[in-house]
């Protein structure tokens, strides 16, 4: 067996490339059992009523045929919910992850970079490597604000082929603020994705800008806004751009029950919409409700999740101390230097918070 294992180890070092090797796997933490505060989902589900006309919905679903390669239906449903313009382009893809990998692969080559302000959401800098391309990392200043000064010269140094922009920002919650978004547009060679997976829980929208920059794309999700388990993903943008990232999108990406279930809930878009107007009220509470505990200070925040930052080595302590209560958060202490004793903290309804309110005072009380 000892043979059999050296045999392996060795083909695994001498194909898998080095940067791969060296690579740990997206950590997704068993949840079972716990109250769930760290992936950001909508924590509300669908009324009786809704569901039982979901189930017939699905009732016709075909699942001995492939799906549509292209979900029309869920396309034209997503231009009236979205107010969509015709003349731009939409893209699916099996989540927003799939998407940022096809706009990697489209563009990836010898010299070939992706850039991105961080601390934010850890996948541009993953796949960049995926797709054995260049990452480089703009830091944010201690406020976790963009220092553009900074971003404008490492744009002109490296002259990326994309950068990332979240809007808001994950982990940290915010904005960048108009002016500078531009100027990073404008002074930025190759594509530009704005990724507005919060879009739901801000006033913030920059799909008209697409009139204003040929080399910007939008990126969002139907995930935030309660449909994480469909995985759909949306890219709009110039047809042009699309066609040629559309060219590396495997075949049948979005599949039946995803397809007839999107199409459904945009029908109901309404009840969504109910949801997340609500869960942006609590996170208001919930922002207040926190800065008030000893030892906390809570970022503000236009998504659906806050960040906080503990007393000076006691997030891990923290982080654990939930956890055997059965409150999962996300420790981000340990992940960038700018979020050293920070924690992220998903949004719920009243009850939710509420506990969770209760076992942080408890911890920080008696700690």
């Amino acid at each position: 067996m000892t043979d059999v294992r050296d045999q392996v180890d060795a083909q695994i070092h001498h194909w898998i490339r080095p940067e791969i090797a060296s690579l740990a796997a997206y950590p997704v933490p068993d949840s079972t059992g716990m109250l769930k505060l760290d992936a950001m989902e909508n924590p509300y589900g669908w009324p009786d009523s809704l569901t039982a006309q979901w189930h017939e919905a699905l009732a016709n679903a075909q699942l001995n045929r492939y799906p549509h390669p292209d979900a029309p239906e869920v396309k034209t449903a997503l231009r009236t919910v979205l107010k969509i313009d015709p003349s731009w382009d939409i893209l699916l893809g099996n989540g927003s992850d799939e998407l940022i990998q096809l706009i990697a692969m489209a563009v990836s080559g010898a010299n070939r970079m992706v850039l991105a302000p961080e601390p934010s959401f850890v996948m541009y800098r993953m796949i960049a490597r995926f797709v054995g391309m260049d990452y480089v990392g703009v830091p944010l200043t201690a406020a976790f604000e963009l220092d553009l000064e900074l971003m404008l010269s490492r744009i002109e140094r490296e002259q990326p082929a994309v950068v990332f922009l979240a809007q808001p920002n994950n982990p940290t919650g915010n904005l960048w603020g108009d002016e500078k978004l531009r100027r990073i547009i404008e002074a930025t060679p190759g594509l530009v994705v704005m990724d507005e997976a919060y879009t739901a829980f801000t006033d913030a929208d920059y799909l008209s800008w697409l009139d204003d920059y040929p080399n910007l794309l939008i990126m969002r999700t139907l995930s935030k806004v309660g449909l994480a388990g469909l995985r759909l993903g949306i890219l709009v943008g110039d047809p042009a751009w699309l066609e040629q990232i559309n060219k590396l999108r495997l075949p049948y990406n979005i599949n039946n029950l995803t397809q007839i279930s999107a199409r459904f809930a945009l029908d109901h878009f309404d009840v969504f919409e109910h949801q997340t107007a609500e869960l942006t009220r609590q996170r208001r509470l919930l922002q207040q409700q926190l800065a008030a505990l000893p030892g906390l200070t809570v970022f503000d925040s236009q998504a659906n999740f806050l960040l906080v930052r503990t007393e000076p080595g006691r997030a891990a302590a923290l982080h654990a101390a939930l956890k055997e209560t059965g409150i999962l958060i996300k420790k981000l202490d340990g992940s960038h230097p700018l979020l050293a004793d920070c924690l992220r903290i998903t949004v719920s309804f009243d009850a939710e918070n509420q506990r969770l309110l209760a076992a942080l005072e408890q911890h920080l009380l008696t700690a």
